[in-house]
C-alpha cells in the first residue's frame, strides 16, 4: 500500500515544519495501531508511507485495513493549540498479480495511489494495467504539449456575441484550438486541464492574449467596425501571474485599445485571495479593461463578491438557456440572474443558444446579449471578419 498524506505541504508553509514533523511522528503512530506484528510501514520520503502486508490473503482485506487507515488519519490531530485534519490517498497492489518482484509492487502501488488523489480525497485505488496505460498517454500529452507551445501550434477561432437590442455584433470570444500533427484538431476540454496542472496554462494564456489582441487590432486597422475581443484568463494565470502588467504589457506591443479588450473569469477566482483579485480587478478597469465572470451560476453559494468586485458582465451557464424548455426552474433561475445583474448595473450575456425557443425566452427577459451556435460555430480569424462589417445578425 502506497499512503500519501495531503495538506501536509500547507502546515509546512504555515505553521512551519517543526509542526510538520509532529504531525508525521503522529499519522505513523496512528498508521503503526492499525496493522499486525507482521506487517511493515515505512516512510520513503515527504508525506507518503509505504505499507507491506505480507499475510494478506484476499484482497479485500486490504481494504478493510485502508477503511481502518482512513478512520485512524481523519480523527482530528491537536499540536501547539492548533486543530488539525488530515487526509490520504491509498493505492494498493497485489502480489503476484501485479508485480513479482518488489520493485513492480512498489512502483504500481505509487500509480494507483496517484489515480486515487485524482479520483478525490480519502479514496483508495487498486493497480490495473489500464492505469499504466493512462499515465503514458498523459505522459505523451505533456510532453506534445510542451512541444506544441514551442512549435506554435495553439490557434484562435472566435465566436460573434450578439447585442439583443441593436441585432449587430457587439464582441467576439476567441476560443484557443489546437493543431496536433498527425491528430488534426483538438479542443480545450481536452488539453486545459493538463496545462493548468503542468503550469504550461501561463505561457499559453500569454500566448492566446496576445494573439486575440493582435487580431483584433489588424480588423480595426483593415475598417472593419471595432468590437470588443474577449479572452478567458484562467484562476492561476490570474493568482500566479502578475495580470495587470501582462495585459498593460500586451496592450501596448499590440496597440489595441483597452475598451476593445474583455476578460472571462472564473467564478473561483473571487473566492480566493479577495482583497489581491479586487485590487488586480481595480487595477484593470482604471486601465479601461472590460470584467466579465465567465459561467456565472456553477455553484457558489456567496453571491456578495458582486458588488465588491468591478465587474462589468455576467455570462449565465449554458444549461440555464438550453434547458429553459426542459426544467422550468432553470427559467426562474435564468430570470433572477439577469434581475439581480440589471440592479447591479451590470449586462448578462447568455452563451449555448441553439434554438428559436431559446432565443425568445431570452428576448423575454431582457437579456443584453446572446452567443451561441445559432448565429454561428466559432470559426477562424478570416471568417470571422465578416461578422464586423455592422450589418444585423438578428
Amino acid at each position: 500500500m502506497f499512503v500519501s498524506l495531503d495538506y501536509l505541504k500547507l502546515i509546512n508553509d504555515t505553521l512551519g515544519e517543526k509542526f510538520g514533523d509532529q504531525l508525521l511522528c503522529t499519522m505513523a503512530d496512528r498508521l503503526r495501531g492499525c496493522l499486525r506484528r507482521s506487517d511493515t510501514v515505512a516512510r520513503p520520503g515527504r508525506d507518503e508511507f509505504m505499507i507491506l502486508l505480507p499475510e494478506v490473503t484476499d484482497a479485500d482485506d486490504a481494504t478493510h485495513v485502508a477503511d481502518k487507515i482512513f478512520t485512524a488519519l481523519n480523527s482530528t490531530c491537536f499540536l501547539g493549540g492548533h486543530e488539525l485534519f488530515v487526509n490520504a490517498s491509498i493505492g494498493i497492489s497485489v502480489y503476484p498479480d501485479d508485480g513479482d518482484e518488489d520493485i513492480s509492487l512498489i512502483k504500481n502501488s505509487y500509480t494507483a495511489m496517484q489515480h486515487a488523489a485524482e479520483a478525490g480525497k480519502n479514496t483508495y485505488k487498486f493497480f490495473s494495467p489500464a492505469m499504466n496505460i493512462k499515465s503514458f498517454n498523459r505522459m505523451v500529452i505533456d510532453n506534445s504539449l510542451r512541444l506544441a507551445l514551442r512549435r506554435e501550434e495553439f490557434f484562435l477561432h472566435y465566436q460573434p456575441q450578439i447585442d439583443l437590442l441593436t441585432g449587430r455584433v457587439s464582441g467576439l470570444e476567441a476560443l484557443v484550438r489546437w493543431d496536433r500533427p498527425d491528430f488534426g484538431v483538438v479542443y480545450p476540454n481536452t488539453f486545459i486541464p493538463l496545462l493548468e496542472e503542468s503550469g504550461l496554462i501561463l505561457p499559453l494564456g500569454e500566448c492566446v492574449l496576445h494573439k486575440a489582441c493582435t487580431q483584433n487590432k489588424l480588423w480595426q486597422e483593415a475598417g472593419l467596425t471595432p468590437v470588443r475581443v474577449a479572452v478567458n484568463i484562467s484562476a492561476r494565470q490570474f493568482q500566479q501571474g502578475d495580470i495587470v502588467s501582462l495585459v498593460g504589457r500586451v496592450l501596448k506591443e499590440t496597440g489595441l485599445g483597452s475598451q476593445f479588450l474583455e476578460l472571462e473569469l472564473t467564478e473561483s477566482i473571487f473566492m480566493n485571495n479577495t482583497e489581491i483579485s479586487v485590487e488586480a480587478l481595480q487595477a484593470l478597469r482604471r486601465m479601461g479593461v472590460h470584467i466579465s465572470i465567465d459561467d456565472f451560476g456553477t455553484g457558489y453559494s456567496s453571491l456578495s463578491y458582486l458588488k465588491y468586485f468591478p465587474i462589468n458582465k455576467l455570462k449565465m451557464v449554458e444549461p440555464f438557456v438550453s434547458f429553459v424548455a426542459i426544467d422550468p426552474n432553470d427559467a426562474v433561475i435564468a430570470r433572477a440572474i439577469v434581475a439581480m445583474a440589471h440592479s447591479l448595473n451590470m449586462k448578462v450575456i447568455a452563451e449555448g443558444v441553439e434554438r428559436e425557443e431559446h432565443l425568445e425566452f431570452l428576448r423575454s427577459l431582457e437579456c443584453d446579449e446572446l452567443q451561441g451556435n445559432i448565429f454561428s460555430y466559432p470559426v477562424p480569424a478570416e471568417d470571422a471578419a465578416r461578422f464586423l462589417s455592422g450589418e444585423r445578425m438578428l
